[in-house]
């Protein structure tokens, strides 16, 4: 038997009272994962909690890109019950490899723009809340300065940054990167860590990244979930990872 549940209120568990702050935001008991009945992944238990770094290590073609399309609502469950604590309008997504034109000529600032395009009516008209919304991501990003220039134009690293504000637009309860420290030299590599780990201190949101380098989730992350030939188990640390 397979089971989804979301809330279905306007607010989030965390808005609702204190009483509700002890849930995870998301919860996964029992989960197979797959594509055409084929379970890639068997059998996963996770909660994720506010405040937490939490590091899902593996090889490439290990399911971690399953694991977080299943949690983002992207992919249903094959068995087991999945349920989120807050909407999933309160996720932050940082995909591997974002899905824009190199031809088409967008600012960075338009790019980070994006983020509020399920909140406006008008894309030529962002309203005065969400220019002010914008302008505080990219000073979090710490990337203001670079707001006019061609997206295309930026480093690996500032372009992985500029697409994190961008998830940042929604104001999220948790993050969800995938991969997001690869193919960037090792200074961008600290930036975007310093980065994530101010983001679960200051704004207490948990984020979930994922890296097929063990070695460096383990010099990155709070706590560390691995997943391999179909399996996942946790390596725990700081974040409280199950109930």
């Amino acid at each position: 038997m397979k089971l989804e549940r979301d809330v279905d209120g306007k607010k989030s568990a965390r808005e609702r009272g204190s009483k509700d702050e002890s849930l995870p935001l998301v919860s996964l008991q029992n989960v197979d994962l797959g594509y055409d009945s084929t379970p890639v992944v068997r059998n996963v238990s996770l909660a994720i909690y506010p405040g937490g770094l939490i590091g899902l290590a593996g090889p490439n073609g290990s399911g971690k890109t399953t694991l977080f399309r299943a949690i983002l609502g992207l992919l249903p469950i094959l068995d087991g019950s999945l349920s989120r604590n807050c909407p999933l309008s309160a996720f932050g997504y940082v995909p591997q490899s974002a899905a824009l034109d190199s031809q088409f000529p967008l600012s960075a600032s338009e790019v980070v723009e994006m983020g509020a395009y399920g909140r406006v009516h008008s894309y030529q008209f962002l309203p005065p809340e969400e220019k002010d919304r914008r302008t505080e991501v990219l000073d979090q990003v710490g990337l203001p300065h670079l707001a006019r220039r061609s997206f295309f134009s930026l480093s690996g690293g500032q372009k992985q940054r500029m697409l994190i504000a961008r998830a940042l637009m929604v104001n999220p309860k948790i993050m969800i990167l995938d991969e997001p420290l690869s193919g960037v030299d090792e200074e961008s590599r600290k930036s975007i860590t310093d980065l994530l780990r101010n983001l679960t201190r200051e704004k207490e949101l948990a984020v979930f990244f994922s890296s097929h380098d063990l070695e460096m989730v383990q010099r990155v992350a709070d706590s560390i979930v691995r997943v391999d030939k179909g399996k996942l188990w946790l390596e725990e640390g700081k974040a409280r990872l199950q109930p």
